[in-house]
């Protein structure tokens, strides 16, 4: 008999508990003739904002040991054009869609979060508030409590979808982040966000990014990654979706172990477009193997 691999994150309902980080899969048919969509737990959007942005000067990637730093700068066609354009590719599929929101202000999130609630496609939020290469990211909202509660509490707001904020890393204690999330009415939260970073070039003497700083991602960010997950997950009764450096079914059974609900793969998705898959497959071969009935049982199972 096949474990359960479902689980649940306030009413958003996923087949299993793996989807992918927001910024490393597009909006969808960029991977989609690379894999079966359908067999996502959920598919997780790129960051989207009340109004277009074009994001930061070139370059924008750099490939560092055990990982990449990016400065993207969350460049998206704004929620009019998303809705119009991008979103109704979704028809086609039956993976729940969460919609990663960021903004400029408080009012920002807000914005966006009214605008897409009523779209029947999108089914949970994802909020931003921890991206650490744009100064609205995670030094505006994501490291200061009281900010990063109002954006939440306004997000709670207007929307009865779940909303997931994404937690910064680089806080002294992510716990109490988690703890004030849920307080405020989250019904999830996910980390890790990227770690600041940067690259230099001996050559020209110049930072390698066209934005000097960026987010390191990928094996390297992997333990710390799960140690915050493991000591948010002891201060909360809500949902986690973790994520940081995950390439393989052992690195997500890791994060689940230590009381995540479910995983996001990110970086690997550039070197491996079918990581999510063989994930999906690796997580419910260790269960069978182990005699694991559910996704559920093994999650928090960690002996201390």
């Amino acid at each position: 008999m096949k474990p359960d691999l479902s689980v649940e994150i306030g009413s958003l309902k996923m087949r299993n508990p793996v989807t992918v980080a927001s910024g490393t899969f597009g909006y969808g048919p960029e991977y989609a003739g690379l894999i079966d969509i359908n067999r996502l737990g959920a598919m997780t959007v790129k960051g989207i904002s009340p109004e277009p942005v074009s994001g930061n000067p070139t370059p924008r990637i750099v490939e560092v040991p055990c990982g990449m730093i990016n400065a993207i700068g969350l460049q998206n066609p704004g929620m009019e054009a998303f809705c119009k354009d991008y979103l109704p590719f979704f028809n086609d599929f039956d993976t729940p869609v969460i919609v990663n929101i960021w903004g400029r202000s408080v009012d920002d999130y807000a914005k966006v979060a009214r605008r897409l609630t009523d779209e029947d496609l999108v089914s949970a939020f994802e909020i931003n508030v921890s991206c650490p290469n744009i100064k609205e990211g995670s030094k505006a909202f994501g490291t200061r409590m009281d900010s990063f509660r109002r954006v939440i509490e306004v997000v709670r707001k207007v929307t009865g979808k779940p909303i997931i904020p994404k937690l910064a890393p680089q806080v002294p204690a992510i716990a109490e982040y988690a703890l004030a999330a849920q307080e405020c009415g989250a019904d999830g939260v996910s980390l890790i966000n990227t770690i600041p970073a940067m690259a230099v070039d001996l050559q020209t003497r110049r930072p390698v990014l066209g934005n000097v700083v960026g987010g390191l991602s990928g094996p390297a960010i992997h333990p710390v990654a799960l140690k915050q997950v493991w000591e948010a997950a002891s201060a909360i009764e809500i949902p986690i979706i973790a994520m940081g450096g995950i390439s393989t079914a052992k690195d997500a059974l890791e994060f689940l172990l230590v009381g995540a609900t479910a995983v996001a793969v990110g970086t690997e998705n550039f070197a491996n477009p079918e990581a999510s898959m063989q994930i999906v497959d690796g997580i419910e071969s260790y269960l069978i193997e182990n005699g694991i009935g559910s996704v559920a049982e093994f999650s928090g199972s960690l002996r201390i």
